[in-house]
């Protein structure tokens, strides 16, 4: 008798109870346009510093963005990723928000919650992933020597790469 219970009452939960599914990270972007770069030139050492030529390109980086409506930008807490992103927040008036490259997820969910277009720097190793999770064609891998190549993924997964000068 209890076993024939606990099943009547299982089945009266799960009929209850409905699931819904979480809609895809690209969804999140579908009216917006996410920027994906790896952070440009940076020093030597275990955390470095952008170069000179790094920070100019990211001061370039600025000048190409500042007026495509971006109003958030995340970065990895390195500091080479976090000082690509700098002078555009900078101009914009906003922080730059550090994101955990591990958890792909809490980004999708963050970029979400943006009410613009955003910039996401991240490294050689996760730009392409980053710009297919964002809903584009994945671009082939970038090297340790390439820097400045900018993608624009924008609504519907079209991408557009750029050269940052």
């Amino acid at each position: 008798m209890k076993t024939i219970f606990m099943a009547m009452l299982a089945a009266i939960l799960c009929a209850c109870t409905t699931v819904t599914p979480q809609a895809p990270a690209t969804s999140a972007t579908a009216q917006k346009t996410v920027y994906v770069i790896r952070h440009l030139q940076k020093g030597a050492g275990d955390d470095p510093s952008l170069t000179a030529e790094g920070a100019a390109n990211a001061q370039a980086l600025a000048g190409m963005l500042k007026a495509k409506g971006i109003v958030a930008a995340f970065a990895t807490p390195t500091r080479r990723a976090m000082e690509t992103a700098a002078p555009l927040a900078a101009q914009l008036g906003f922080d730059v928000t550090p994101y955990d490259p591990r958890d792909p997820a809490a980004l999708a969910a963050a970029i979400a919650a943006a009410s613009g277009s955003v910039l996401v720097v991240g490294h050689s190793n996760t730009v392409p992933d980053l710009v297919a999770q964002f809903g584009g064609t994945k671009p082939g891998p970038l090297g340790d020597g390439d820097y400045g190549m900018l993608f624009a993924v924008g609504p519907g997964g079209s991408v557009e790469a750029l050269q940052v000068r």
